[in-house]
Parts: structure tokens; sequence; C-alpha cells
């Protein structure tokens, strides 16, 4: 029996002990009783782990290994034409050397469940394979789940579509897509249609890149919806990007947000890399890239923010730091009043759960297993203003990784100033 003390526990206001039996918590409250070791948490924020729900493992670091050359345009589909020239040389040891690296970056800092969109427009299915592999080697530190994802097209690739159906029967856990590359909206559609029929038969989940343009007639989140909803599948769809869904005019979006919430469809933003590509034939005014964040949380419609990438050719950037992503998030979405910041890290732990459809058996919540990361922080406000660090992950009862709170060799002295 483990006893976590003098914490301050997100989504428990008044408690402050964590009780654990055999990686499981047995109890969460004050004066738990005694335990076989109690450790010290020092007044810190404690929340659920950080949830990545939606990561291009197979892509990270690539940019580094193509010498920096990534799309000069900095735009979404230069960068997709340019991945062919290296996938073509991957073997499942180099995806997993880099695929390592990418996750080392995330666990390292709190994330313990990461969706990752896997490129399976390879007859080979290197990446796939690989990752496959993975999921089953890191299980005790990160939970993964894979999407098939056809990055050139259901269409666009010649026998893409199959190739999708072939990697679910792999084992990959959810059915992915790209509508707005296909060659024309016709083939945008049959895809949605495909990709829905998939999930239903193989009994997957779904996640789309739908409409991650700044088209503002772009319509597959509407069709990816609609059939969701009619097969009262909406809990288990994700639709990420969704940037048309910003540039689009209030009426149609209004009228859309009302079936959102009927479908109870997810929906996933990953802010800085969609700030980064979108917009890039804007001069001004500039879009942010973003969809409708502010208003999905205003309609009670789940929304995550997410990494995306590190280091490819789509995003320079990017170390896995789910804080940072948050905090671009929130001031591209304008959601940093009292109240939404009181509950903006579900954006990067709760809401993100729920994509994933792990919210069952994920949380800070008594008879689940005893999975949660320590801030350097006593409050959201505290934590999200300062964009703190991660002291310590636990899994199961059990550190991951621990460090101690940032402190000075020799502190910064003031008291000269005022004298």
């Amino acid at each position: 029996m483990k006893k976590f003390i003098n914490a301050v526990i997100y989504g428990h206001q008044d408690a402050r002990e964590i009780l654990v039996e055999n990686g499981v918590i047995k109890s969460i409250g004050n004066n738990l009783g005694p335990a076989e070791e109690v450790i010290e948490l020092g007044g810190k924020l404690v929340t659920a782990p950080y949830v990545d729900p939606h990561l291009h493992l197979d892509y990270v670091y690539t940019l580094s290994e193509m010498g920096q050359e990534g799309a000069g345009s900095g735009t979404l589909f230069e960068a997709i034409e340019m991945w062919p020239k290296f996938k073509k040389n991957l073997t499942v040891e180099s995806v997993k050397r880099l695929a390592l690296k990418g996750i080392r970056d995330e666990v390292s800092q709190g994330v313990q469940h990461i969706r990752t969109h896997i490129d399976v427009t390879d007859p080979k299915f290197t990446a796939l394979k690989a990752m496959l592999e993975m999921r089953e080697e890191l299980k005790h530190i990160v939970d993964i789940q894979i999407v098939a994802f056809p990055q050139q097209g259901m269409y666009t690739y010649r026998g893409g579509r199959e190739l999708v159906e072939e990697a679910l029967k792999m084992g990959a856990d959810v059915v992915g897509g790209i509508p707005h590359y296909e060659p024309a909206r016709e083939f945008g559609e049959k895809s949605v249609h495909d990709i829905v029929s998939l999930a239903m038969k193989y009994d997957k989940l779904i996640d789309v890149h739908c409409d991650e343009t700044d088209d503002s007639q772009a319509r597959f989140v509407e069709l990816l919806n609609a059939l969701v909803l009619m097969e009262d599948y909406g809990t288990r769809t994700t639709a990420s990007h969704t940037c048309s869904f910003g540039s689009a005019d209030n009426s149609y979006a209004y009228r859309m947000l009302d079936l959102f919430k009927k479908s109870r469809m997810n929906f996933i933003a990953p802010p800085t890399e969609n700030a980064y590509l979108q917009g890039r034939q804007d001069t001004y005014p500039k879009r942010r890239g973003l969809t409708r964040v502010k208003e999905f949380i205003a309609s009670g419609i789940n929304v995550a923010f997410a990494q995306d990438s590190i280091n490819d050719p789509w995003y320079p950037m990017g170390n896995g730091n789910m804080m940072n992503i948050l905090d671009n998030g929130i001031h591209l979405a304008q959601i940093m009043s009292p109240a939404e910041i009181s509950t903006n890290l579900d954006l990067i732990t709760t809401n993100g759960a729920r994509c994933l459809n792990i919210q069952d058996r994920y949380g800070v919540e008594v008879g689940k297993d005893a999975n949660f990361i320590v801030l350097d922080g006593d409050s959201p406000f505290d934590v999200i203003r300062n964009r703190a660090g991660v002291l310590a992950s636990i899994r199961k009862g059990e550190y991951l990784f621990k460090q101690k709170p940032k402190a000075y060799e020799v502190e910064l002295d003031f008291g000269l100033a005022f004298e």
C-alpha cells in the first residue's frame, strides 16, 4: 500500500491524499490511514497524465534526417508531395529509431497516451510493422493507438483503400483518411463513406484528417458527421484539424454546431502546426488556422489539443511538450477567462482521452490504475501561466520518472535596488 500525500488533486477540490494498492487507486481524500510507503508531493498539482491524441510517429525527426530541407512554401500540400521521396528509404529499424526519440520526448514530459497516425500508403507496410512492434514493446510506459492513415489518399494513391483495410486486419486500432487530398470532391466523399464502412465492418474507431485547408467551402466534416450521426457512431469518431470550419460563415457554422452536438463526434486541433501551415495564401487579414475551439467548448462538444508533428516536413519544430501546445492553443482560441482557465487542462488530458475512447479507464478516480503526473505548481492557473514542467510521472503507482523543482545555485537578489 502506498499513500501520496499533500497533493492538490485536479478534479477533487478538497482531497489531498491518494491511496494506491497493487497499482490501482483505492481511495482519494484526507487522513486515509496508514500505508507501507508515504510519498510527499509538496503541495503540487496532480492531474491525470497528458494525452497526445494526434501524432505522426513515423515522421518524427525525419526533417533532420532529410538535412532540414522542408517544404519551402510552408504548405501542407508541398510537404505531402515531398514525403514519398523519403518514405521509399524507410526500414523498420529506422522508423523505430526515430519514433523512439519522439516517444521519449513525450513520455519524459508527462504523456502516457498517444494516438499515432501511421502512413499505410506503402505496400510493404514498413512503418506500420514498426509501430505494431513498438506498441507491444512499450506498453509498460505508454499506451499507443495506431491509425491506419492513407497519407497520399485512398484514391489519389492507387489501391490506398485496400491498403487501409489490410492495415486494420494487421492490427491498427483506428481508421484514418484525408478526403481533402483526394483528386476531386467526389472521391473525397467516397473515401469518407469507405472510412465509416470499414470502421463498422472491423469494429474500429475513426479519426479523419478532415478539411485541413483554408477553403471555406470544404464540407467533408459535414458528411462525416452525418454518416456517424445516422449510424450512432459519433462517440467513436474524431475529426482532426477541421481548419476550414474556422473560415466558414457563421450561419453554416452554427447549424453544424447543432448537428455536432447531436452526433457527439469528437474534434482535435493541433494549434501550433495549423497556425504554421494555414493562411499561407492570405496576405492580411491572416487567418489563425484553428478550428472553432471556443465555440465547441461553449456548445459542450468534445475538443482536444495535440502536438501533431515533431521536426518533420510539415512542421520543423515540436518537442512533445503538451503544456506548450496548451499555451499556444488557449491564446489562438482566446480561451483565458477565469472560468476557462480552471478547465483548460482538460484540453490535453480528459478531452483527449475521450477522443481515444479510454475515458472508462482513464483519470484520477477510485478503481482506476494509479496513473497521474505531478506538475510544478499548486493550481491550474499557476501551472498554465508558468508553463509548468512535470516533476513526476506515475504509472500504476510506480515512478516513470521524478525530478526536483527548479532551483538556483545563486538566486537573483533585488535587495540592493530598494536601499
